[in-house]
């Protein structure tokens, strides 16, 4: 029927509930068993509490079932809907570490009134901002005695191994959360684990045992719940394995002192007025447009984020290749309590595609973020260059947002496009110059201003899609 709530894709893993969209509206429907354990967890206080503190997502029982949505549902929920949809592979180390103590305290604080989470998968989470939020109100059921908690495993996959992996191997685990939605399994990462790491004790229950453990019950589940049950496995139990993963979560760090771009500004490029007219002309067109969503790309320590709030943008998604700026960028907003900009780690020529199930499970970054202007500022050369991308297909890329965007074009012999050039062989990228840019951008894009900086090394473009 038209206007009818459409299914979201990454929601059906859920027998007892399913979230539906329908415009800016987000619903969940709940069979019978889904509202009895809903109804368990919203009696607690830990429901209130949570969602007064901003780490549950606001959540209300409708008194009818709206006309949207279809399906024989026991009843409908409202949720508040989140601004921007992310996913854990965009997120750095700080964002996973603190997704995953939010997962454990709704559980801990859940456990506490008799309720268990069912589940611990990390897309359970979001960010509004920097503030991590639990989405998942149907991952709660009744704590039945003398069972384990069923989120451990997937709290170690999703969570605590991606965090090891990059604490102490140095190894980025964006790509692997990428290339496998269920997380990183503790048979996985075990033998990454070598020398002195093998002997650490905070990952002798969570990762060694727990690995040995998985190989040697593969395929016992009900023996060993049974076994557990027999055991006495009870509250106490649970909140002792929640409070030891937490200490052993807060103890892990990844903190290196440089990256490739963490103590690199393009400012530095920047002689006499140039950085003023940057700003200004950056400030006017946002001013112009007043936009929503701002997406900053190539964003570095942040700046122009910041700049667009301060000139009327609602909120802003701030994107950098560079994981450690973007761990820097999100400690220091999180800090100042900054809940408008979401850092992510996403590299603008491998940006995160579909993923899942049938490929729409996960959707790709271009289709869950919306801007209403994006800025480019200080990356076409990175992209023309370093990875060889011609503008044609830079511009087709930018008009793919169907949104106004402002870019900057460095010329040939501003210092960074030198620098950049002297690393290709030598006739290779005669065609980057200004004139083959404004060729293409002018295909898919109207321009409403054109300024060139006063050092006459970079122009800026604020066009709109045509």
């Amino acid at each position: 029927m038209p206007g009818s709530a459409a299914p979201d894709p990454g929601s059906f893993r859920d027998p007892l509930s399913r979230v539906l969209t329908s415009g800016t509206e987000v619903y969940r429907g709940l069979t019978g068993a889904g509202l009895e354990d809903f109804e368990a967890f919203a009696g607690t206080a830990a429901f209130r509490d949570l969602q007064e503190e901003g780490k549950l997502v606001a959540t209300e029982r409708l008194a009818t079932i709206p006309a949207a949505v279809e399906g024989s549902w026991a009843a409908v929920l409202r949720h508040d809907a989140i601004p921007t949809i992310t996913y854990p592979y965009e997120w750095s180390f700080s964002m996973l570490r603190d997704a995953a103590l939010l997962q454990l305290e709704v559980t801990r604080r859940a456990l506490a009134e008799g309720v268990i989470t069912k589940d611990a998968s990390a897309y359970n989470i979001q960010f509004v901002g920097t503030r991590p939020v639990f989405i998942d109100v149907g991952s709660f059921e009744k704590l039945r005695p003398g069972e384990p908690w069923p989120g451990y495993g997937q709290v170690c996959q999703q969570f605590l191994n991606p965090l090891v992996l990059q604490a102490l191997t140095g190894v980025p685990f964006q790509p692997w959360l990428r290339g496998s939605l269920e997380g990183i399994t503790p048979t996985d990462l075990a033998p990454l684990l070598k020398g002195r790491r093998r002997f650490d004790r905070r990952l002798g229950v969570h990762v060694r045992l727990h690995a040995r453990a998985s190989r040697k019950y593969a395929n016992a589940g009900g023996e060993v719940r049974a076994e557990l049950k027999q055991a006495g496995f009870g509250p106490a139990v649970i909140a002792a394995q929640l409070a030891n993963l937490e200490r052993t979560i807060r103890s892990l760090r990844w903190d290196p002192p440089t990256s490739t771009w963490s103590g690199y500004t393009e400012r530095a490029h920047y002689v006499g007025d140039d950085l003023q007219v940057k700003d200004d002309f950056v400030a006017a067109a946002v001013s112009a447009h007043r936009p929503g969503l701002v997406l900053d790309v190539g964003a570095n320590d942040g700046r122009f984020s910041e700049l667009a709030l301060k000139h009327g943008a609602g909120r802003a998604v701030a994107v950098d290749a560079d994981q450690l700026t973007i761990d820097q960028l999100y400690r220091r907003l999180r800090e100042r309590g900054e809940d408008r900009i979401t850092p992510l780690v996403i590299d603008l020529a491998d940006p995160s595609p579909a993923r899942g199930w049938q490929g729409k499970e996960r959707g790709s970054f271009t289709d869950r973020v919306r801007p209403d202007l994006v800025l480019s500022l200080a990356v076409i050369h990175h992209l023309a260059i370093s990875n060889t991308v011609p503008f044609e297909l830079l511009v087709d890329d930018l008009a793919a947002h169907r949104a106004p965007v402002v870019v900057e074009l460095p010329h040939r012999e501003d210092p960074m496009v030198v620098t950049l050039l002297s690393r290709k062989r030598a006739g290779v990228f005669d065609h980057y110059d200004r004139a083959s840019w404004e060729a293409a951008f002018r295909r898919r894009f109207d321009v409403v201003q054109e300024l060139t900086l006063p050092s006459g090394h970079r122009t800026l473009y604020h066009g709109t899609p045509r």
